[in-house]
């Protein structure tokens, strides 16, 4: 049985390299399956400039003003920013938790790092990902596994529609919980889009909570939604 793909050491997190096609590429694990050369050239990406947006030229985003009454019947005004993606569903995105089942390896997960502009660095995340205009919650779910990761899973749970920002955002979400079943030597590719940079990191379940923590120790950012999922898994340990 092939093993899931070992996460990087922490020196290659941090370093920007030259990239030779035709050269062996420093340090990295021979089982390592990714799209190398995208992998290491999320190392240095930064930001170069921030400046206000005018609405005009919002190509995702719409901000929007809320007038509203309170319970005391008082009159409030609240912003926000909406999405200009959703779908037929009224879905915006799903997050994936990817159960991954081995015969000879304890049940893992499988995260994703890469660059985020809005927090000026690398976040640790589920994989994830916007509904297209036609496509159930679940479908989604299963492409999107299938692009950032390269597994292909069944989905065996869906949460209600859920929001991690409603002070802030309109936007909306699914959180799917899909099984993969490893084969024999399975090593699949990642199907990322043209400007994607994503890094995939298998962990057992077990020790998900610990990497996350020594993740955010070396300076990187966990998203909540992948944060409150291994605290409530480390949380149970304890019941």
């Amino acid at each position: 049985m092939q093993r899931a793909p070992p996460s990087l050491p922490p020196s290659l997190l941090t370093h920007s390299f030259t990239i030779h096609p035709t050269k062996p590429l420093p340090h990295i694990p021979a089982n390592l399956n990714t799209n190398t050369p995208r992998y290491l050239t999320t190392m240095s990406a930064k930001i170069t400039k921030t400046s206000d947006l005018p609405p005009s030229e919002a190509k995702w985003i719409s901000f929007q003003k809320i007038d509203w009454v309170d319970q005391a019947g008082k009159a409030r005004v609240w912003e926000v920013a909406s999405r200009k993606t959703r779908g037929s569903s009224g879905i915006d995105a799903v997050a994936i938790a990817a159960i991954l089942r081995s015969p000879t390896a304890p049940p893992s997960t499988i995260i994703i790092l890469q660059f985020r502009p809005p927090a000026a660095g690398i976040c640790v995340e589920l994989p994830a990902g916007l509904i297209d205009a036609k496509e159930t919650p679940e479908q989604a779910a299963v492409r999107e596994l299938r692009e950032e990761t390269g597994y292909e899973g069944k989905v065996v749970g869906m949460s209600p529609t859920i929001v991690s920002d409603p002070g802030m955002t309109t936007a909306n979400m699914q959180f799917a919980t899909v099984e993969v079943d490893l084969k024999e030597g399975e090593q699949p590719e990642q199907q990322l889009d043209e400007g994607e940079f994503i890094e995939r990191v298998v962990v057992p379940i077990h020790e998900l909570y610990a990497r996350l923590l020594k993740y955010s120790e070396e300076g990187k950012t966990v998203d909540a939604r992948l944060w409150h999922w291994a605290a409530g898994i480390e949380f149970a340990k304890s019941l």
